[in-house]
């Protein structure tokens, strides 16, 4: 029996044991996104030694892994073949070293900054192998792009945060890395530079990241726009000339910029690192990209060329920022809360009761015990 085989049948075998003793179980990969499900009921499932690359055909661009992999590590091989997973799952190495999982990244289905422009984690998971809480271990999906005939379980479990089952295998598509890339940046206010942003999204333009930010840590505090354009070198090049002659701005060292859309990638930046009160958290407003500016309540930064606004506000500023967010089509959920708050719910739900309808429908379906991370059900609250 191989080292995998035997991880997942000791997998297998607790699972089993624990619907036995009616125990529940926290799902856990590398603990890097443990401070946005703030985990707390159940012994801990840990799903590291489901390790490994099951098989990858750089032709096919699609790769299988197990669901404990680490992410540095896949990442690793696609770089040695020139691809890449485009939606730039975060790592949150803040202790220096990524103890990110594979499956921790489909299970908080959290991506990068260019998310609005190459889709996101959904988006590229071509199917799934998963314990649900039956003690079945079931397959979903396959290893070709065109594999759904009917309902597509495997994209149900991305964000799931791991309540509907346990995922052992997963195969993604995978793309090939841009020959091409540039930042440039210019000086702008949050309104001006939304706008600006809808102009280019309009034209035919290699635009993949966007980020504006009011820097306050410089000698002079400016607010910034940058953008990232990734493509053909040609396009690239053209378009750089183009933006520039609209706009007056600057093209910055790729090998600076790179440096900070990782950081932008993984929350290193100033304005993720430092809350400007004690007692803030870190809030997450998903609008439509072309929502105007917002009256927000504290520092922001802007992501996903207006799609994604972060806001640092305490947790009596809940109910404002959850009608600006409805007011505007969107939806507002807490990301980072202080270890010491138990002001607000930690974890995202679903607000609208049809959503939460439809959850407890497959939470019923497959994990009808609630073994799995029954602190993050709707239900938890």
């Amino acid at each position: 029996m191989t080292k995998l085989a035997l991880a997942l049948h000791q997998l297998e075998q607790r699972i089993a044991q624990a619907r036995a003793d009616g125990r529940a179980l926290q799902v856990r990969g590398g603990a890097s996104k443990a401070f946005y499900t703030c985990q707390g009921q159940g012994e801990i499932l840990d799903l590291r030694e489901l390790s490994g690359v099951l098989s990858y055909e750089p032709s096919e661009l699609v790769v299988t892994v197990a669901a404990g992999t680490p992410l540095r590590e896949l990442e690793a091989l696609l770089a040695q073949h020139g691809q890449y997973l485009p939606f730039e799952p975060p790592h949150y190495a803040w202790s220096g070293s990524s103890q990110a999982t594979v499956g921790g990244m489909v299970a908080t289905a959290l991506a990068g900054p260019a998310r609005a422009t190459v889709g996101g984690v959904r988006d590229y998971v071509l199917g799934v192998k998963l314990i649900n809480g039956l003690g079945q271990h079931l397959t979903f999906g396959g290893q070709v792009m065109k594999n759904v005939a009917g309902y597509d379980v495997s994209r149900l479990m991305v964000g799931a945060l791991g309540t509907l089952g346990v995922l052992t295998e997963i195969s993604l598509k995978v793309l090939p890395r841009p020959p091409a890339e540039a930042t440039l940046q210019f000086a702008l206010e949050q309104g001006p530079a939304l706008e600006q942003l809808h102009r280019w999204g309009g034209q035919p333009l290699p635009l993949n990241a966007s980020c504006w930010v009011h820097d306050s840590t410089g000698t002079h505090a400016a607010s910034q726009l940058f953008v990232r354009l990734r493509g053909a070198v040609a396009a690239v090049e053209a378009a750089c000339s183009r933006m520039l002659a609209d706009l007056p701005g600057e093209r910055i060292d790729n090998a600076v910029a790179q440096a900070d859309w990782e950081r932008c990638r993984n929350h290193a930046l100033p304005f993720f690192q430092q809350a400007p009160t004690p007692d803030a958290l870190l809030w997450r407003l998903s609008l439509p990209q072309t929502a105007p500016v917002a009256q927000l309540p504290g520092p922001v930064l802007v992501e996903w060329q207006g799609a994604q606004r972060w806001v640092w506000a305490g947790a009596d500023a809940a109910a404002a920022l959850h009608a600006t967010a409805q007011a505007l089509g969107g939806a507002a959920q807490p990301f980072w809360v202080p270890p010491h708050s138990a002001a607000v719910p930690r974890r995202m739900v679903a607000t609208d009761p049809a959503l939460q309808a439809i959850y407890r429908r497959l939470k019923a379906s497959f994990d009808p015990q609630s073994l799995f991370n029954p602190d993050l059900s709707p239900d938890a609250n």
